[in-house]
């Protein structure tokens, strides 16, 4: 169960990035939608779990360092290939865009250079991935129970102390403006966006694993425990709509507000979410194309950094808006793919050796 609930702990780290874990993703994807901005949610709980469990089931039972096996083998040539690309590029840029979130955090809430950020960022991202995979999970893993703890008390506050009626709120809700045309494709496209996000980080920790009953656990908990997030943010900025509306980080201005020390840790965490995306994120891309631990695969490491720290200067907003909508729709492909296999039986790799 301990290894379950690691593995689980470390899927939530890896898809909980700066726009989770700052509340604007929730408000968007979610909220926006008022009252059925809550359906979507559970809607989207059940899915990552499901997925979620899948992912490390299928990394455990091929024993894989690398989503490209398990991709191709459940999807066949054609529709692998497409869906590996989907990986690569969804890898890739949304590490691009952890890095430009770090440098967004320093320069609106520390008053730094946001160049600063990005090159600290950058750095932590490249030592971290030298260490062994095993050491990359547990770092990923001790980080999220103090998200958890930082989201469950800022839900709490937020229904205690809410100054609106349901209804009222509503309304409010309603009008807060998202890309999405309505709930439904919204949850869907949430979950798909960040399963395209997690997908080949959560195959590799399944490949650690041998046992296939605790690598679907860890999967299943992970993706629970990530659709337990979405609601609990999804009902503090509900809430506190009235309070919340037009700030890029509503998660951070609630905790702000109940007070500046609260504050100063959910920035804290807020860097921190931003760093094990990014960290898994490298991570799997590198795995994709180099054999981990050789000399190979560090001095790629350090190349893709160096790449990514560069493309980082587009800008944190812009990148966000132009490369997070695309994948969401993009990675419908990976989800029907899961769903595909999760009905067949792959072949299973010699686990003696």
């Amino acid at each position: 169960m301990k290894k379950s609930l690691q593995m689980g702990s470390a899927f939530i780290g890896i898809v909980v990035g700066a726009g989770f874990a700052s509340g604007q993703e929730i408000l968007q994807y979610f909220t926006s939608f008022g009252y059925m901005g809550l359906v979507g949610a559970l809607i989207s709980a059940a899915l990552f779990g499901y997925l979620g469990m899948n992912l490390t089931r299928l990394g455990s039972r091929m024993q894989t360092t690398s989503h490209k096996e398990v991709v191709y083998g459940i999807s066949g040539k054609f529709i692998g290939r497409i869906v590996d690309s989907i990986i690569i590029l969804t890898l890739f840029g949304v590490g691009v865009v952890m890095i430009a979130g770090a440098g967004s955090i320093f320069s609106q809430q520390f008053g730094l250079s946001s160049t600063l950020g990005s090159t600290v960022m950058v750095v932590a991202v490249i030592i971290t991935i030298m260490l062994n995979v095993q050491k990359v999970i547990a770092i990923i893993a001790g980080m999220t129970p103090f998200l958890v703890l930082a989201v469950v008390l800022i839900a709490v506050y937020s229904i205690i102390t809410m100054d609106m009626t349901f209804n009222e709120l509503n309304l409010l809700a309603n009008d807060q403006p998202t890309s999405l045309p309505n709930w439904f494709i919204s949850s869907i496209n949430y979950v798909s966006f960040n399963i395209a996000v997690g997908a080949s980080m959560a195959i590799v920790m399944g490949g650690t694993e041998k046992d296939e009953k605790i690598a679907a656990r860890g999967g299943l908990f992970g993706g629970l425990g990530l659709g337990i997030l979405i609601t609990l943010s999804y009902l503090a900025i509900f809430a506190k709509i009235d309070v919340v509306a037009g700030f890029d980080m509503p998660m951070l201005k609630i905790a702000d507000d109940i007070h500046p020390i609260l504050g100063l840790f959910m920035s804290l965490i807020l860097f921190a979410m931003i760093y094990n995306t990014a960290v898994g994120m490298f991570f799997s891309f590198s795995a994709r194309f180099v054999k981990m631990g050789t000399a190979k695969f560090r001095i790629f490491v350090i190349v893709t950094g160096i790449i990514a720290y560069l493309a980082s200067f587009v800008g944190f907003t812009k990148l966000v808006s132009m490369f997070y909508p695309v994948v969401g729709y993009l990675g419908l492909f990976l989800v029907g793919a899961i769903i595909f296999a999760s009905f067949k039986t792959p072949p299973v790799k010699n686990k003696s050796k």
